[in-house]
């Protein structure tokens, strides 16, 4: 059995989680960061590298990855060590400190936690009509735009991945078709109106009932009203969104509310010891943005500082003031 010792182990190591762990080095903490993924990054480097992101202060629209590299270096000046690839199963915490289990066995020893684990374990919804069909032509995900040119692809959803997806791949794509169910869509209004003003067909009402081909796919039918139609297709991106859960996170003791984490205002969890940060906690007010999640992951680590070292102070000072 590995046994590491560290003053903070932060579980997610998406872009929350980074800024945790540097912010964890401005304190001075010896620092872990474990993930269930083998990235860094998170839901953005697995999901969204390509996508822009305006929500982070300092950049009007910055994509993905490169918020995600920006985030691994600064993260990098705490030289934290990276747990990839490991799920933590089990956490035990006390007044004295936190025992973290991942489920390669290591045994994780820390005088405080930060959980930023995002929406949790997640896996995408599934296509009916796509069983056998994941990597001969339908992905759920599209982590790279360079594999669509010259396609006739076909976006499956009305959520803001779709919309995004359908908005980044039409100047690339032979063609782009964009299929949901209902004639509402829930994609930012802003980015449905790009798109609506684009050369993309839009397909309300209606769903994709057969992936034809023989090898991959080739064609596509779709059903509206009863009418299926049969158009060609070398590409499905189904965009149907998650099933997300905590995971073995249900069984630590942690008070949840529908699938998030319950936190007080210094990000404290109702276990010793234990705080939680972005998209995963719960309170009154409570605002999902990734600038939301760095502001909290700050909170976090002062707070958990004065908990790993009772004379610290909260306030740790300005970053600017110097030594």
């Amino acid at each position: 059995m590995t046994t590491v010792d560290v003053d903070l182990l932060i579980i997610g190591a998406g872009p929350t989680g980074l800024y945790a762990a540097y912010y964890a080095g401005f304190r001075g903490h010896r620092i872990a960061v474990v993930d269930s993924l083998p990235e860094l990054g998170g839901q953005v480097t697995a999901m969204y590298p390509e996508k822009q992101i305006f929500d982070v202060a300092g950049f009007p629209a910055v994509k993905g990855r490169d918020l995600v590299a920006g985030l691994v270096d600064q993260a990098n000046t705490a030289q934290p060590e990276y747990l990839l690839d490991r799920t933590a199963t089990t956490l035990q915490s006390d007044d004295d400190g936190v025992t973290v289990g991942l489920d390669d066995g290591t045994q994780v020893r820390a005088g405080a936690v930060i959980i930023t684990a995002g929406i949790g374990k997640f896996s995408p919804r599934p296509l009916p009509a796509g069983d056998g069909w994941v990597g001969r032509g339908l992905e759920f995900f599209v982590p790279s735009f360079a594999p669509y040119a010259g396609k006739d692809v076909v976006i499956v959803g009305g959520g803001d991945s779709a919309f995004d997806w359908a908005l980044h791949l039409q100047p690339i794509a032979r063609s782009v078709t964009l299929v949901h169910r209902r004639d509402a869509f829930r994609a930012h209004e802003r980015t449905v109106q790009q798109v609506q003003a684009m050369p993309v067909d839009i397909i309300t009402k209606a769903q994709v009932t057969a992936l034809r081909g023989e090898t991959v796919v080739e064609a596509v039918d779709i059903e509206v009203d009863g009418v299926v139609t049969t158009r060609p297709c070398q590409a499905v991106v189904a965009a149907l969104g998650f099933v997300a859960d905590l995971g073995p996170m249900q069984q630590w003791g942690l008070e949840v509310h529908k699938r998030h984490i319950c936190v007080s205002p210094s990000m404290q969890t109702n276990l010793p010891r234990v705080f939680a940060a972005g998209d995963i906690t719960e309170y009154d007010g409570k605002v999902r943005l990734i600038a939301v999640g760095f502001g909290e992951a700050a909170t976090a680590v002062n707070n958990a500082t004065v908990a790993i070292d009772p004379s610290a102070k909260v306030f740790p000072g300005h970053s600017s003031e110097g030594s």
